[in-house]
């Protein structure tokens, strides 16, 4: 009996050594422990072309959360996601959450292109983000001090020109959505269809009530928002703790909608816990 025991506990050490593996055991995919990962590198050359399945998200990603097989695709090496036509946010497109090792310090980077023939309407959420504390989103505005994120989107304005902008929530931002800061890329002119871009997004804490915090975004080598940030004011919410997927339309009001199937590329994922 006393063996048999020694022998437990030895299992259970062993259970624990590595925090970035899922256990091990007689556990259905729904309540089976998974990955959580503070750094990481993903690409799809591995993956045969053919639906994105939930089981394939979880071995790249971890601990992911509202993946959609029906509109995840695996095709020629990436990761591509399927915006449904007459629909907004996550009833036409991907909202995912990632759950990443807590820190204070992160960056990542991606790839990103939208089809050929991708109709831009008036702009949507593209791409990987931090979420930090609460993780607020979804016009939740961030004055309360528990939390905030660092996402992109892609926003066509009035003379039809379409950019890739920083979409931010953070203690002051000015307004109830997120905040661009008045920045995008290019500076001018529209991105292109068909054309492969690389973000890169720098998130790091601030302490307190400090403006201490920092925000940095690259696209395709450009720095276009590089500045100090006070993420949060309650030293409890402070930490990033998710990394965000996001691909849909809108917005909220019909004039984000467009009347065709849109379909957005990804490649070449990373990110890294720095602190």
């Amino acid at each position: 009996m006393v063996s048999l025991s020694l022998l437990f506990i030895a299992g259970l050490f062993t259970a624990c050594e590595n925090d970035l593996q899922p256990l091990i055991g007689e556990q259905n995919e729904a309540t089976q422990a998974r990955a959580i990962y503070s750094t990481r590198t993903v690409n799809w050359n591995n993956l045969s072309d053919g639906t994105y399945t939930n089981t394939e998200a979880v071995a790249d990603f971890g601990n992911v959360t509202g993946w959609n097989e029906a509109r995840a695709y695996i095709s020629s090496g990436t990761a591509r996601v399927k915006l449904e036509p007459n629909a907004l946010s996550g009833a036409g497109g991907m909202i995912s959450n990632i759950d990443i090792s807590d820190g204070s310090e992160y960056e990542l980077q991606y790839d990103v292109k939208f089809h050929s023939q991708f109709d831009w309407s008036r702009g949507g959420k593209v791409g990987f983000g931090f979420k930090i504390g609460d993780g607020n989103t979804g016009c939740d505005k961030a004055d309360d001090g528990n939390g905030g994120s660092a996402r992109m989107m892609w926003y066509t304005d009035n003379n039809g020109v379409t950019r890739l902008k920083p979409y931010i929530y953070y203690k002051d931002m000015p307004g109830t959505c997120g905040y661009d800061f008045g920045k995008g890329y290019p500076a001018s002119g529209s991105i292109q269809r068909g054309t492969w871009y690389t973000v890169k997004i720098y998130v790091k804490s601030n302490t307190g009530t400090n403006t201490n915090g920092w925000l940095r975004v690259t696209v395709e080598g450009q720095t276009i928002l590089d500045t100090a940030i006070r993420w949060t004011t309650n030293d409890a919410k402070r930490l990033i703790n998710t990394m965000a997927f996001t691909s849909f339309r809108g917005g909220s009001d019909s004039y984000w909608e467009s009347s065709t199937v849109g379909y957005i590329y990804y490649d070449n994922l990373s990110w890294t816990k720095i602190n």
